[in-house]
């Protein structure tokens, strides 16, 4: 048997590997590159946007004992994502699609009328001014968003409801209207599946893997109510928006809706 010597090897000749690709300059991306690091970083847990601080009704629910077991908590996480895409993917969509101050002042004040659930209402509008505060800090190019702050800061007028305000701000940002609704649908489940997490109904890799089978029913809902009217906006989970509305009233509680 042949074998080789350590010193041998070193006279081997070794032939590089050519990695070049001839590539078609006609077939070069046309998405804007800079649009998707944006897109990662608005959708980055690490953004401090607030939306951590909620639950989404899952508190409630666990406390009423409507969710006690993981299978419980999917069928409620579809449900939230049933009325998201509904109620709010509307909002998202026309500010998306015209992002500028009128629309989204109109947008807002009449979101404003459609929530009366008060613990949910407190919450848009929380994340939503803490978002827009997030927006105007990083992307300092957008002078659309800094005038935006400036000029409503402190309003009356305006209730900085968080689903118009991810509208705009996708709009002005880049994105195409399908992306922005498809990420407001990710930002929710993220955020439920979360919460969950620490209110210790499951565990880290369950969540993940929890995420990833969701993913598919986030995507029928995207399908279903995209590219509607605000004047298609509606409630479709009622006993959700009551479980919402009991947060305020528990004796103990770890989020703020």
């Amino acid at each position: 048997m042949e074998c080789d010597h350590p010193a041998s090897k070193k006279n081997k000749l070794v032939h590089p590997v050519d990695c070049t690709v001839n590539e078609d300059p006609t077939n070069a991306p046309s998405i804007n590159q800079q649009s998707l690091w944006s897109q990662w970083q608005l959708l980055d847990s690490i953004l401090p946007t607030g939306g951590f601080a909620h639950s989404y009704g899952l508190e409630a629910a666990m406390q009423s004992r409507m969710v006690n077991n993981p299978e419980e908590l999917r069928s409620f996480i579809v449900q939230v994502l049933e009325n998201t895409g509904s109620l709010l993917l509307p909002f998202v969509y026309c500010a998306s699609k015209s992002p500028d101050a009128a629309m989204w002042v109109k947008l807002d004040q009449l979101l404003e009328a459609m929530l009366t659930n008060e613990v949910s209402r407190k919450a848009s509008m929380s994340q939503g001014s803490a978002l827009l505060r997030v927006a105007v800090s990083v992307f300092t190019e957008i002078q659309s968003l800094q005038d935006l702050r400036q000029k409503f800061l402190g309003s009356k007028a305006v209730s900085f409801h968080h689903a118009p305000i991810f509208g705009v701000i996708c709009g002005l940002v880049g994105f195409d209207s399908e992306t922005t609704q498809r990420a407001y649908m990710f930002v929710t489940m993220r955020d439920v599946i979360s919460a969950a997490t620490r209110l210790n109904l499951i565990g880290p890799l369950a969540a993940s893997v929890l995420q990833h089978q969701v993913a598919a029913d986030a995507e029928r809902m995207v399908q279903k109510w995209k590219d509607r009217g605000v004047e298609e906006a509606t409630q479709t989970a009622p006993l959700l928006d009551a479980l919402q509305g009991c947060h305020a009233y528990m004796f103990s509680r770890l989020f703020c809706s």
